[in-house]
């Protein structure tokens, strides 16, 4: 997702035309598909969906998903909008993922690669390789970021396979003082490519995934696509993109959110935390489907406490299970509770964080954060970053 956002703020800043469809969202379905920058409108996803709906022959036997739906509603609206560039995220894995049908490829590009999704993509890592490779093209320059060794011996061969030119990307390195520029010295200056530039979204992966999106602008720019120095510096400032690493305030209270939701996503903000030197209150909501011991695993740490809330309108994992499970893997704990929905846990958790000088941290789905995004953090607070 990020790497979606830096590219699309990169090339809007270019001045060009930029659809960008991702998924999931977190507050409204208008964000998936955006026009530089900028969410399509109720109004026009209403007409655009109807105009899908009626390309979809009646009584058929094989009815498309939502998701091939509204992908169908990005291209159309793409289309319509006559944009120059699109920056498309795939949903679930590569290989038969509704995204996975554009004959114009530019680019293609693995971020990285975890569990995610094992259930459908895997049981291995190579397995998962494999589907995620499926979106390489032949020919079509592939952008990699850092896998396992056994992901990426499956990529490579693929790569190779295919002839596709290929760029390994490591991560962009952080500027020491002296070498930073000389305004705005308040901000994160990094360096990849022999481009300096600001980086505005929070964690150690955005190293890696900054640097991902700095070689697709250069690979593009091998095309002949114009892109100055200059609109890569002022769209990676730009960069936003909510519920990850954001720091907010609800009821006069600082929150970080993030919306970790595998092993994966939970080690990008265990490294961020790590940095601040504090023990953490823990809000988590987790579903079902996800790799609950990963996360606690992953996250969890001696003095930490736990807050456990269901992620409402979704499929939550059991709060007792969580809770027995989070005190196996951690018996260190400083404590362990189950609150029956997001309000009251935030409540408990300030309160003692506050007592003990603790951070308070909300994560474990996107679909929570979301949640908190589009009610409490309006109701109770005021959604700053």
């Amino acid at each position: 997702g990020s790497v979606c956002a830096y590219l699309s703020s990169i090339l809007t800043q270019a001045g060009y035309r930029v659809g960008r469809y991702t998924s999931p969202h977190l507050v409204d379905w208008t964000e998936r598909i955006c026009l530089n920058q900028e969410p399509i409108s109720t109004h026009t996803l209403a007409t655009i969906l109807q105009q899908v709906k009626a390309a979809i022959p009646k009584n058929c036997s094989d009815p498309p998903t939502l998701f091939e739906v509204t992908t169908a509603a990005a291209w159309l609206y793409f289309a319509q909008q006559q944009v120059d560039v699109a920056v498309i995220e795939v949903g679930l894995g590569g290989r038969l993922d509704a995204t996975n049908v554009c004959d114009r490829v530019l680019v293609s590009i693995i971020t990285s690669l975890s569990w995610e999704h094992w259930q459908r993509l895997g049981p291995t890592l190579a397995d998962i390789a494999k589907e995620k490779a499926g979106i390489l093209k032949p020919g079509c320059p592939a952008v990699i970021g850092t896998l396992p060794p056994e992901a990426r011996a499956v990529v490579e061969s693929r790569v190779n396979q295919l002839g596709c030119p290929v760029v390994w990307v490591d991560s962009a390195v952080e500027l020491p003082e002296g070498k930073m520029p000389s305004t705005r010295k308040d901000l994160r200056w990094v360096e990849y490519g022999g481009i300096s530039y600001s980086l505005p979204l929070l964690g150690q992966v955005q190293l890696v995934n900054s640097a991902i999106a700095i070689a697709t602008v250069q690979v593009l720019q091998q095309q002949g696509w114009e892109i100055p120095e200059d609109a890569i510096a002022s769209g990676m400032a730009k960069t936003t993109w909510l519920g990850r690493l954001q720091w907010t305030s609800w009821e006069n209270h600082h929150l970080l959110i993030d919306g970790a939701h595998n092993q994966a996503s939970a080690q990008a903000l265990r490294q961020y935390v790590d940095t601040l030197g504090k023990s953490v209150n823990w809000v988590m909501g987790i579903l079902s489907t996800k790799d609950h011991a990963g996360i606690f695993n992953t996250l969890l740490r001696p003095g930490d406490r736990l807050s456990l809330v269901p992620v409402p309108d979704h499929s939550s994992a059991e709060l007792d299970y969580l809770a027995t499970l989070a005190q196996q893997i951690c018996p260190t704990l400083a404590d362990c509770a189950t609150y029956p929905e997001l309000v009251t846990g935030l409540r408990a958790s300030f309160n003692k964080a506050e007592a003990e000088d603790k951070i308070t941290v909300l994560c474990g789905s996107l679909y929570l954060v979301g949640h908190f995004l589009r009610t409490e953090a309006f109701v109770g607070g005021n959604g700053n970053s």
